[in-house]
């Protein structure tokens, strides 16, 4: 049986008015998103994704020099991903004569955790 509907021609509307209400809202304020997003953007690439898996698992601070011979790229390649994951937060370091040891930030990877979950 079709239904019969009034149909009614397009109306513009006024500049900023709704179309309608949203359904959701974020729960998520503005500053923390950047925060997480930093961080998800850190771990977006798969050597740091690694790199965060073998600092986490080695009790301690681990040598720059350990951690080249485990990636198939050059240390420089190596000590730029270990710098974008300092600038992120999630990994830290300790200078020891010419020597950098790194480990992760125990608390870095909490705020994007209990958000995921």
């Amino acid at each position: 049986m079709p239904a019969d509907l009034a149909l009614a021609p397009k109306q513009k509307r006024p500049a900023g008015v709704r179309c309608c209400e949203p359904v959701v809202y974020p729960d998520v304020d503005r500053e923390h998103a950047r925060r997480m997003a930093a961080l998800a953007k850190a771990l977006g690439d798969p050597i740091r994704l690694q790199l965060v898996d073998v600092l986490r698992k080695h009790a301690g601070k681990v040598c720059v020099c350990e951690l080249v011979p485990l990636f198939d790229v050059s240390q420089p390649t190596l000590s730029h991903h270990l710098k974008v994951l300092r600038e992120a937060g999630v990994v830290d370091s300790e200078r020891v004569g010419l020597w950098a040891f790194y480990y992760v930030v125990p608390d870095a990877l909490e705020e994007l955790n209990a958000w995921l979950s």
